[in-house]
């Protein structure tokens, strides 16, 4: 089981690589969300005490998950493309577990999107001034278990799409909502009560949540600790996870 999804892990990585204009959409976009959605309603923001760079402090934290929802997502999109090109259906009949097809699809782009905001990273002394190497080994920490769950939730969605028009599409109805709903923009304290209902419901809230805490050091008023964020995060990804194998096990053509 790890040879074959270390094997598919590994083609990810090199797929990725070769396509250098993904490289620049993953985190070309969301740079460009946070200069200009920061900048442009900086004056606008009503910062707290402990945010001294305004929005574009606030906002930093939801670029980063919004860097690894666009990288974890897109690079499912290789599963609707190996089923087009037939290397799926060599997958399929192999004799190897259906969970191995999907732990190595996952953390293929689970480590991409970490890999993509880790290079995001690099602009936080620009915000906060510089991270310690603590917070930084504690930040990797949590975008891992984001990166994975998000990863596990794009294969779910992908497995059954058969034209990348569709994924897009759902791309556009869900998932950009998700990351609207997550505290990413706006904090859960000062929305609507049904609004606050979505976003606590909302797994990718308690992502955001716990990379605002743990880069302040401290949980801010109204959200959850960073050990009952971790163990959402972590629920959700198990869950995804088993609901892929499932789904995989599932299908008939691989049976």
């Amino acid at each position: 089981m790890l040879l074959a999804a270390g094997t598919l892990w590994t083609r990810e990585i090199v797929r990725f690589y070769r396509q250098p204009s993904r490289i620049v959409g993953a985190l070309g976009s969301p740079l460009l969300f946070w200069v200009l959605i920061g900048s442009g309603l900086g004056r606008s923001f009503k910062a707290e005490g402990s945010l001294q760079g305004g929005y574009l402090e606030y906002f930093y934290p939801g670029t980063l998950a919004l860097i690894v929802l666009f990288t974890a997502i897109f690079s499912t999109i290789s599963i609707i493309e190996d089923r087009q090109d037939g290397f799926l259906q060599g997958v399929l009949v192999a004799p190897v577990p259906r969970v191995a097809i999907v732990l190595g699809k996952t953390m293929g782009s689970a480590t991409l999107a970490l890999m993509q905001a880790a290079l995001f990273l690099l602009l936080a002394p620009l915000t906060y001034g510089g991270l310690g190497a603590a917070t930084l080994a504690a930040l990797l920490g949590v975008l891992a278990v984001i990166a994975f769950g998000l990863s596990g939730l794009g294969f779910l969605i992908a497995w059954r799409l058969n034209s990348t028009q569709g994924f897009h599409a759902i791309m556009n109805l869900f998932l950009v909502p998700m990351w609207m709903l997550s505290g990413a923009l706006f904090p859960a304290s000062g929305a609507t009560g049904w609004i606050q209902s979505l976003m606590w419901i909302n797994p990718l809230t308690y992502g955001v949540s716990a990379l605002r805490s743990t880069i302040y050091g401290h949980v801010s008023p109204g959200e959850p600790s960073v050990g009952v964020s971790l163990a959402v995060l972590s629920v959700f990804s198990a869950a995804v996870l088993a609901a892929g194998a499932w789904q995989v096990h599932q299908d008939r053509s691989a049976r």
